[in-house]
């Protein structure tokens, strides 16, 4: 299996990243973005993710084709784990790709019987080398859009959703941007999806293919890391965070043996709502693992304010245990209760929404609690600047509360990072938006739910 020096020492290929208007000869000594790459290579000191494929040998567990609800119990409690294991932050290293991998697999057969394709075989073979060489996959599938009331085909401007703009002997060129794809300037592959249902008019945007991060005209502009260059008292995302990345393909070629869709667009929707289900059920298993962070710093504020036995404080803590055992809850259910396609266990995709759903719903009201424990100090106390200062043992003087200043200003700094910084703005917008919006998951579950049951009981009830 890699080690973790070989997974840095191959993020050195010559990769086009862009921070803040500079390309970035190497990721992995930048004073900033190396804390991504190094919390990428957290998945390879991980020792509880390996398992014996019997055709493969040694291989992560992330890529093990769930065919039972067993199969996707034990994926869940794998990426539980392994956010625990990296500070309560998801490593997407190969869970996301691994999502798109099984949608693909679904997709490839179902294409393959309609026109004869050849799909399924590409899909296997891509499977069988990332696994083999245990390589990270970013997945890249939310198009920049242009105007929103516009489908791909009728934009102003063509490269608004990546598109096939040449077909060669050999394989296809592709242009355009997606948007905000995680880990993708520290992952080896990318691979991309559509990201909406498409007709016969925008069958040049039905493709998906996988390509290497350093491919040739693939550039990739990382978001600013706000957390930490804005706030020199955070302590969370200096161990770590994960970096977005707006991921441009400037006339890419890809070979037909990475081709997993081309123009077949009636199959665009479906593998845009199968990676769509794995991909919500691996947000409830981490977001999960992640609200911890959130309920032992409630926990651990109020110890130090002196507040942990108030009725309030008590209201805000079981808020933000409900907040996450509904999450696990339907993470499990939906585990248990799975729908088998193609020899594939896909999560029940009425529990996965119902969870995402209301984890997308209600995680300003985890904020609020954790505020509402922590008081006002968490916006308004000291810089690091005048903690460090000469004047910083007079500062700490006046920040005790049932302990001494120094040890409350550890909690509160940690505390001022999830409820009062740019990581605070981050999560916000993250888990309304991320892996689906609220109204992306509304239309899913809206349209898959089975209302017989209770329509059958009313008409029981009027006789």
């Amino acid at each position: 299996m890699r080690s973790k020096d070989d997974f840095l020492k191959s993020l050195r290929d010559g990769r086009k990243i862009y921070y803040r208007g500079k390309l970035i000869e190497d990721i992995t000594s930048h004073p900033i973005l190396k804390i991504a790459a190094l919390h990428a290579s957290k998945l390879y000191e991980y020792s509880d993710r390996i398992y014996e494929d019997s055709k493969l040998g040694k291989v992560s567990k992330f890529f093990k084709v769930p065919s039972s609800s067993q199969d996707l119990l034990d994926r869940h409690k794998l990426i539980y784990d392994l956010t625990l294991y990296c500070n309560g932050i998801f490593n997407i290293s190969q869970a996301i790709g691994s999502d798109a991998i099984f949608a693909l697999m679904i997709t490839a057969k179902q294409v393959d019987r309609k026109y004869g394709t050849d799909y399924s075989k590409h899909v296997e073979n891509y499977l069988q080398k990332v696994a083999k060489e245990d390589l990270t996959i970013a997945t890249a599938q939310t198009d920049v859009k242009g105007d929103r009331s516009k489908r791909p085909s009728e934009q102003v401007d063509p490269d608004m959703y990546v598109r096939i703009v040449d077909v060669r002997s050999d394989g296809i060129v592709v242009r355009g941007a997606k948007a905000h794809t995680t880990q993708s300037a520290v992952s080896d592959e990318i691979i991309v999806i559509p990201t909406r249902a498409m007709r016969d008019s925008d069958k040049d945007y039905a493709v998906a293919f996988a390509v290497p991060a350093n491919a040739k005209g693939l550039k990739m502009y990382v978001r600013p890391i706000d957390e930490i260059e804005g706030n020199s008292s955070s302590v969370l995302s200096r161990k770590d965070y994960e970096l977005e990345t707006l991921t441009v393909f400037d006339d890419v070629f890809v070979p037909w043996d990475r081709v997993f869709l081309f123009r077949e667009y009636d199959y665009a929707g479906t593998l845009a709502m199968l990676f769509a289900t794995f991909h919500r059920f691996t947000a409830l298993s981490y977001r999960s693992a992640t609200m911890n962070l959130y309920l032992g710093a409630s926990r651990l504020v109020a110890q130090v304010n002196g507040i942990e036995n108030e009725k309030h404080v008590r209201d805000d803590i079981v808020d933000i245990v409900l907040y996450k055992e509904i999450m696990r809850s339907s993470a499990i259910a939906s585990a248990v209760y799975p729908v088998v396609m193609e020899g594939i266990a896909v999560p029940n995709p009425i529990f996965t929404n119902v969870g995402k759903l209301y984890s997308n719903m209600h995680f300003h009201d985890v904020v609020r609690d954790l505020i509402d424990i922590a008081g006002g100090i968490i916006a308004t106390m000291p810089s690091q600047e005048d903690l460090d200062s000469e004047e910083g043992k007079n500062i700490v003087k006046y920040l005790r509360g049932s302990v001494d200043g120094e040890e409350r200003v550890k909690v509160l700094k940690l505390v001022k990072e999830l409820g009062a910084s740019s990581v605070t703005g981050y999560l916000l917008t993250g888990m309304i938006h991320a892996e689906g919006s609220m109204e992306a998951s509304k239309i899913e579950l809206f349209r898959s739910y089975n209302y017989k049951e209770a329509e059958n009981l009313v008409r029981k009830v009027l006789g």
